[in-house]
């Protein structure tokens, strides 16, 4: 197994999938790659989080 270079679907911006968080969405049971770069997720995960707490 080896570092992917992968293009994020939010920005564009390519990003490298690591040998390390390979293995870890192996794991986990994961079966699909990331779609987007480390940024966006987090961008994406602070906007969810962020729409629970108005509810």
């Amino acid at each position: 197994m080896s570092d992917k270079a992968l293009i994020c679907k939010e920005c564009g911006k390519e990003f490298i999938f690591t040998e390390g968080e390979q293995a870890f969405y192996k794991e986990k049971g994961f079966e699909n790659e990331p779609q987007r770069c480390p940024d966006c997720r987090k961008a994406k995960k602070h906007q969810n989080t962020s729409n629970r707490n108005y509810k």
